[in-house]
């Protein structure tokens, strides 16, 4: 077979890595790519929203599965235009995608479908989310309706808080037309898990769990960010909360999109809150995480391709997931300043140390290839994973691989996966 992947991200280096490893795949290809990418698959100079260029190259390569790795382009609707064109792809399209697309769409889904989530209210004004916020209890959480780089999130401890989220979102235009309708829910409490899935339209295919770590400082601080690590599995997964969540939260999204008429076939990603009340969902995203793809696709012992197969020809009834009987923590190293003004163009070293490293993995996000090697080219630079026995073995393994890479102004959290310390 010949892929092309569609991304440029750590999430994309991480399904590149595990495609390149299919007995399926002769030749793979990544538009547009990141250095890192290229050592696996051949970059292509196409951007992620060219979705005629991105066809026209599918054709004349003969690429037989389009697998696509980012939000903006599935909600943009890329799935519909390749499938117009005949062409195979992996990924909801724009009927579906509204499920991350939209936050007051799944919002309205999971209240209509009795899937348990925070209480909400939707405001297309500012003046009416104010009014509202003026008389609310707090912390309140606001969300940006549409699409925010993971970062249209925004926790308000106060009144005051509030009403300047709200001006920011809604008036501001901080994530610009993402935030032209929001979302207000109740501040929940409790651990933060992430469940990945595969879905062919009908049938669901749970992985192994993982849990992110959203905010830009140690001890959650700071400003939310698209993800400076994760650890795999979470040890607050437990089997109880695993068979509650597939009896009200998974196959019941399936079956409400397609109820809804918005069949799903691709990724859903469940943010799931474990709160005294029991699990409760956060979010959903229609594509895998990032970096929870670094830490679950490397645990994963399938042949990624064949489960993709089976998602787009709805034969997923078919297939059993299996993982690996350990554990897997990813650290993000990014360019101080992160997720704010940072500087780029600065030389990595290290990155030959884990040349056939079994169990390490140095995922590219943010990289370009200069003269003398590698060079800084974004916020999140590098994911780096490693596996263990358990997650403490992980987590040492992890940093210690960090120490390894070096470039200037490099910035990571130092407490990731600090949390399994309490279990």
């Amino acid at each position: 077979m010949k892929v092309l992947i569609v991304g440029s991200g750590g999430r994309e280096h991480a399904i590149a890595w595990k495609a390149s490893k299919s007995r399926h795949v002769d030749k793979l290809y990544c538009a547009p790519g990141n250095a890192g990418i290229a050592q696996v698959a051949e970059c292509v100079d196409i951007g992620a929203m060219e979705f005629d260029r991105l066809i026209s190259f599918a054709q004349e390569n003969k690429i037989d599965l389009t697998i696509v790795g980012m939000d903006e382009p599935l909600v943009g609707g890329i799935v519909d235009a390749f499938e117009k064109e005949g062409l195979r792809v992996f990924g909801p399209n724009e009927k579906a995608a509204i499920l991350e697309g939209s936050k007051a769409f799944s919002k309205d889904l999971m209240e209509k479908y009795n899937i348990p989530t925070a209480s909400y209210e939707t405001f297309n004004d500012a003046q009416s989310a104010i009014a509202y916020l003026e008389k609310a209890d707090y912390p309140q959480v606001l969300k940006a309706d549409g699409l925010a780089l993971g970062k249209g999130v925004l926790i308000c401890e106060t009144r005051e808080e509030a009403i300047e989220g709200v001006k920011a979102l809604m008036e501001d235009k901080k994530f610009g037309s993402a935030g032209n309708t929001i979302v207000v829910e109740e501040f929940m409490t409790g651990r933060e898990v992430s469940v990945l899935s595969f879905v062919d339209g009908k049938t669901i295919r749970v992985m192994t769990s993982a849990q992110d770590h959203k905010r830009a400082l140690d001890g959650d601080k700071g400003l939310n960010t698209g993800g400076m690590g994760t650890f795999s599995p979470s040890p607050f997964y437990t089997p109880e909360v695993d068979e509650f969540c597939k009896k009200h939260v998974y196959q019941a999204t399936v079956d409400a999109m397609k109820a809804e008429g918005r069949e799903f076939k691709g990724i859903i990603f469940f943010g799931i809150m474990l709160t005294k009340d029991g699990p409760k969902v956060l979010e959903y995203n229609a594509r895998f995480g990032d970096p929870e793809a670094q830490v679950v696709i490397p645990r994963m012992k399938n042949d990624i391709i064949e489960v993709m197969e089976a998602c787009v020809d709805g034969k997923l009834d078919g297939v059993e997931l299996e993982f690996e009987d350990n554990a897997a923590v990813c650290v993000i190293l990014a360019s101080k300043g992160y997720p704010e003004s940072y500087e780029k163009g600065f030389l990595i070293t290290g990155l030959e140390k884990f040349d056939g490293k079994e169990d390490y993995y140095v995922f590219h996000a943010g990289t370009k290839m200069g003269k003398e090697g590698f060079l800084t080219n974004g916020g999140r630079v590098l994911g780096v994973t490693a596996k263990g026995k358990n997650l403490i073995e992980a987590r040492e393994n992890a940093y210690e691989a960090t120490k390894q890479i070096n470039f200037e102004n490099k910035y990571m959290r130092t407490d990731i996966g600090k949390a399994i310390d309490e279990v």
